[in-house]
């Protein structure tokens, strides 16, 4: 390998310069020579730099073999279809890729995918799309360039290397500005819930009792079935979940699959709902029987919010998603007892959530975990030291 200097003279007579990064790599036996040439020394002794050592791990690839960003994204998506992803999964991968990365950078090739490249695309985004897509879309682009690490196309995944860069001050920025779940405002009430329960439509109302005293997530909900249901034991079985297009697959992780107990008021209503179901094997059907599409859901919450009286100032429902009831089940289940809550510890609420570890339940919940009254403890230990 080496680093030399250009210089050459143009049409017009004047002098140029460039340097240029020489070495070879063999593949199947046979050598190949490869040049790179930059306008900078520093840049060509950076790059001389890392590609000893991307030889030396046996990661590098020649900019002559790479493929473009775009290339690698069509791999990336053949792979995530093969996994069988939820097709809602799917669709935002495939919207990321078809609307913000193929179009801004797809036409670049992997090996010139630089973190000021990548920094760039950033900037962009940042200026014409959301702020909030941001990130989602740079953990797409992250995974697109894991896959092409394992398959040998690219050397660094500099994403990762730009994410791993900022952490400290930023991501303590960045967790300080998280909004906190708040009761009243993202956690609906107990009144609230008695309130919406008590309004919703024969149809919905075990449906949205099942959902705040279980903390099943829609699509659990939807993808119930009775013989998953003990009614006996006061207990449910989380085996399966049905996605946005009504198909029946595996929970959303391996900690999705789980037994929530239930008290005796849910037994009751779901052992009356199960005499007027009409014998689907589904615990929430539509009228044919089958999955309840999501939408159907949640015009049922929307008409039992406004019917309570649990609305917005100008009249809307207050709360638009499912995910508010979970919300309401992981509080009620933190909450004291004496305040109406069960008084969980936290890797309970974990299991039953489904949680894929504990620090998702503490980051999303931790806050309204019970705080106790430290004065004793500390005056005791004042007065151990002090006197």
């Amino acid at each position: 390998m080496s680093v030399r200097k250009r210089k050459w003279t143009n049409g017009k007579g004047e002098t140029r310069e460039s340097w240029v990064v020489s070495y070879s790599t063999k593949e199947g036996g046979k050598r190949y020579q490869h040049i790179e040439t930059f306008d900078r020394k520093k840049d060509a002794d950076a790059r001389h730099a890392q590609i000893k050592v991307d030889l030396g791990r046996g990661t590098h690839v020649p900019p002559s073999q790479s493929i473009t960003v775009a290339e690698a994204t069509e791999l990336w998506l053949q792979a995530c279809a093969s996994r069988e992803l939820e097709i809602a999964t799917l669709d935002q991968y495939r919207g990321h890729t078809r609307l913000h990365i193929v179009p801004l950078i797809g036409e670049i090739k992997l090996t010139d995918l630089t973190v000021a490249a990548v920094r760039g695309f950033e900037d962009r985004l940042r200026l014409d799309r959301s702020i909030s897509l941001v990130p989602k879309v740079l953990t797409t682009l992250s995974s697109i360039l894991s896959d092409s690490l394992e398959r040998g196309l690219v050397a660094r995944n500099i994403v990762s290397e730009l994410r791993r860069n900022r952490r400290g001050a930023e991501g303590k920025a960045a967790r300080r500005a998280k909004v906190k779940l708040k009761a009243g405002v993202h956690i609906p009430t107990p009144q609230e819930v008695r309130a919406i329960i008590e309004h919703a439509t024969q149809s919905n109302r075990a449906l949205l009792i099942t959902a705040a005293f279980t903390g099943l997530r829609a699509s659990e909900l939807r993808g119930l079935r009775w013989i998953d249901v003990d009614l006996e034991a006061n207990e449910l079985h989380v085996t399966q979940r049905a996605d946005i297009r009504k198909r029946i697959g595996v929970p959303k992780s391996a900690a999705g699959k789980r037994t929530v107990p239930f008290g005796k008021y849910v037994a009751n209503t779901l052992r009356e709902h199960k005499l007027k179901s009409g014998g689907s094997e589904l615990v929430f059907p539509n009228y044919d029987g089958g999955v309840i599409s999501l939408p159907a859901i949640i015009k049922g919450l929307k008409s039992a919010c406004v019917r309570a009286g649990v609305v917005t100032q100008d009249g809307k429902a207050k709360y638009t998603g499912m995910h508010a009831f979970r919300h309401f089940y992981a509080s009620w289940s933190i909450n004291r007892v004496k305040d109406g809550g069960c008084e969980l510890p936290p890797k309970v609420v974990q299991e039953r959530l489904g949680h894929a570890n504990i620090s998702m339940t503490l980051d999303t919940y931790g806050h309204l975990f019970p705080r106790g009254d430290d004065s004793a403890i500390l005056d005791a230990a004042e007065g151990m030291i002090l006197g």
